[in-house]
């Protein structure tokens, strides 16, 4: 008898115990609140009736494709399973097939889940252009979501998956509001924004775990398009992939607090846009600070704007083990590599990067100058420059063309650097700058522990002359791009293969470095799936065996 009751009570702890689902229909064409709401013919009309119901495991919320749904859908303190999430998607109401539209009107945002666990929202466009009116709510609110996910209590909280959704046209204010260009040198400014997804876990320990966005189109929102926050390890285990971020005021995808992440197969395009008034105006394609074990790959980072920053991807300070490798970088007015202060252990590897850091400090506002290049100590204002600290830079290949000035910047503070196996691919000469956070951020005199060595460059004035780090072997000569300037990875295949093949060294720990990079310092393949044998080849491209 005790044994068959330990064995229901396994069953029920969900070793095998299935819960009766129940899924609810929501359709505002011919719903009534009054309706069961449990079956096609017989639907709510709002999202009101919810509140009539505790969602549990297994159950669904289904609205009607191609039906229009006003005010904010809130899932709140819900708890569904791993075998049972909590699943809000969309059925065919009178044969339609377009995604449910969700459209935040009055409300604040168009979708909020808050403590919850195991929920999944798939096929579903959200939107929040009509401008927020209810400024009388406590607590100075600041944003306006298309999606907020948020943590408010000290517990654990995990796998929320967002698959294949839209989300646009998210703003606060009204149009024709128009900011002023000091707000851009805030960290990130000053007024009320629209933003496209975010995550928020500002407890002390509290803790989100096991995120999935997956296949989202987020654009036209005044600020980020898609956002972690928390403090530090506070959001864990994320996965974003084949994600469309493009005309976002500010940057295309940021994070902070996160560790354990896996950023592979997006594209972001336009951050930093100033197409709306109400834009903030300013941001790279993505951004981390205060983040740990970051994988960034396989995605297209383009025409990122703004007077500061706006790199395709930079690693702000307090980051380790960010990993940035086979990705395109383009038309980026910030740069292509840029690491700040109290980093460790980072790296840009196996990357093409295009015309990146055209900006030119004092056009149009800019504050800082753009730079294919940038080591900066920074890491905050009330703090001295310190590191960045062990950064890995090699298998990259550079283009610039003649209409732009390739510029160089590297703090002082800096600890362990390598450089190696690069094509530097310059038309015009190089030129150092300062590096713009602070004045003490100078030449990188007495930078300890540099690897700088066997990196192809056009011509010797493609490196700065006044630089006091150079290579110790470089290698000169024309790579042969098979179509420079263009914006396809295939562009950049080396066709004086002479100059490359099997001419690049083994990268080893930088000295004093005794952890290298936790995901290896060798790598299999280049960025176009190409195995990589025997000695690496210079640039990201390996020249196939037998070409």
């Amino acid at each position: 008898m005790k044994i068959r009751i330990l064995f229901f009570l396994l069953l029920c702890l969900g070793l095998g115990y299935t819960t009766k689902a129940t899924n609810y229909y929501i359709n505002p064409a011919i719903g009534k609140d009054s309706n069961e709401g449990t079956s096609m013919a017989n639907p709510w009309k709002t999202f009101s009736a919810l509140k009539t119901v505790q969602l549990k495991a297994g159950d669904s919320v289904l609205l009607a494709a191609g039906q229009k749904f006003s005010g904010m859908l809130a899932l709140v303190d819900l708890k569904g399973s791993l075998h049972q999430p909590i699943v809000v998607c969309s059925y065919p109401g009178r044969g339609k097939k377009e995604k449910p539209v969700i459209d935040a009107g009055s409300d604040l945002h168009a979708l909020l889940i808050r403590n919850s666990s195991f929920i999944h929202v798939s096929g579903i466009d959200f939107t929040g252009l009509i401008p927020y009116q209810n400024d009388n709510v406590p607590g100075n609110v600041n944003m306006r979501c298309g999606i907020l996910v948020e943590v408010t209590k000290d517990e654990t909280y995990q796998h929320i998956q967002l698959s294949e959704l839209v989300i646009h046209d998210v703003y606060y204010n009204a149009p024709g509001f128009t900011r002023s260009a000091a707000e851009t040198k805030s960290a990130n400014g000053t007024q009320s924004y629209g933003w496209g997804i975010r995550f928020i876990n500002n407890t002390k320990a509290g803790s989100l775990s096991d995120i999935r966005v997956l296949g989202a189109e987020i654009y036209n929102v005044s600020h980020t398009g898609l956002k972690f926050t928390a403090n530090a390890h506070g959001i864990k285990d994320v996965e974003v992939a084949r994600c469309k971020i493009y005309q976002t005021g500010g940057p295309g995808m940021q994070m902070s607090g996160v560790s354990n992440a896996h950023i592979h197969h997006n594209t972001i395009d336009h951050s930093g846009s100033k197409a709306d008034s109400r834009n903030w105006g300013r941001g790279s394609g993505l951004w981390t600070w205060s983040c740990a074990n970051i994988l960034i790959e396989y995605n297209r980072f383009e025409n990122a704007n703004g007077p500061g920053d706006s790199a395709g991807v930079h690693i702000d300070f307090n980051c380790s083990d960010v990993i940035i490798q086979y990705n395109l970088s383009a038309n980026n007015a910030g740069g292509f590599c840029e690491i700040l202060g109290n980093n460790y252990n980072c790296a840009y590897r196996y990357n093409i990067s295009i015309n990146d850091g055209y900006r030119v400090k004092g056009a149009n506002g800019a504050f800082q100058e753009g730079k294919v290049f940038w080591l900066s100590g920074y890491q905050g204002n009330e703090k001295k420059n310190a590191g960045p600290y062990n950064s890995y830079f090699y298998n990259n290949s550079i283009y610039v063309s003649a209409s732009i000035i390739p510029k160089m910047a590297v703090s002082s503070s800096s600890d362990g650097v390598l450089i190696a196996n690069n094509i530097f691919y310059f038309e015009a000469a190089a030129k150092t700058v300062s590096g713009d956070q602070k004045k003490m951020e100078i030449d990188a005199d007495g930078v300890p522990n540099v690897v700088f060595r066997n990196n192809l460059f056009l011509r010797p004035d493609n490196w700065p002359a006044d630089f006091s780090i150079r290579d110790m072997a470089p290698v000169y000569g024309d790579p042969g791009y098979k179509n420079k300037g263009g914006l396809a990875l295939a562009d950049y295949l080396p066709l004086h293969k002479e100059l490359i093949r099997d001419k690049g060294i083994s990268i080893l720990p930088i000295p004093n470095d005794t952890i290298g990079l936790r995901v290896g310092l060798s790598v299999k393949q280049d960025i176009l799936g190409n195995p990589i044998t025997g000695q690496p080849d210079l640039g990201a491209i390996e020249i196939k065996a037998g070409e």
